[in-house]
């Protein structure tokens, strides 16, 4: 196999630029280049037997198109086929990835597929047997049986600046469905009773 320039292989990629014109152009660059600096040099030598029986990975089948990161030349090795991407939560996340993981729409853009993807699923629940029941699935039941109250009192918790808008977060959004439900139901039967 030729030699790839990516963090997937044994060797080491050369640099583009002499240490000298690194050093002269980045204050403190290479400060750990002396071995005696760097605690995890002993395992960096090369010949050190590790067990591997591979310089490469073997390639894991792609079975559909995967999102790859634009800093990468091709997909990782190896990757997870877990879930999917699917519906709009997917399309979101795929377009997520025309970004470079530097800037701030890649993180919020996988950040609103996950939030789609779990109204994606709680939609779904309510085609099945067993819906989604917001109010024991949020914990607020173990807020009084397991002193969920208690311990947020006299205690030095980073989390009570935003414990106010917890309530806002999970519940509004339900609430919010629940009231638009109400709303066509009650313009429903006022059309039927009119006509």
């Amino acid at each position: 196999m030729a030699a790839i320039p990516t963090p997937y292989t044994a060797t080491k990629p050369a640099l583009k630029e002499s240490v000298e014109d690194l050093r002269a152009r980045i204050p403190g660059w290479g400060a750990d280049l002396d071995p005696a600096d760097r605690p995890s040099y002993p395992r960096e030598q090369p010949g050190i037997e590790t067990g591997a029986h591979w310089d490469f990975p073997e390639r894991q089948p792609e079975k559909w198109p995967r999102e790859r990161s634009v800093e990468h030349a091709f997909l990782t090795p190896v990757f997870g086929t877990s879930t999917p991407p699917q519906g709009a939560s997917g399309a979101i996340r795929k377009y997520a990835y025309k970004y470079s993981e530097g800037r701030a729409a890649h993180w919020l853009l996988l950040i609103a597929g996950d939030r789609v993807d779990a109204w994606e699923n709680h939609l779904r629940s309510f085609a099945t047997l067993r819906p989604d029941n917001p109010v024991t699935e949020t914990g607020v039941v173990s807020e009084f049986s397991h002193h969920g109250i208690g311990s947020r009192f006299g205690k030095k918790r980073t989390d009570l600046s935003h414990q106010w808008m917890d309530p806002l977060i999970v519940g509004a959004p339900w609430a919010l469905a629940g009231g638009a439900l109400v709303v066509g139901a009650l313009k429903t039967l006022h059309k039927h009773r009119v006509s």
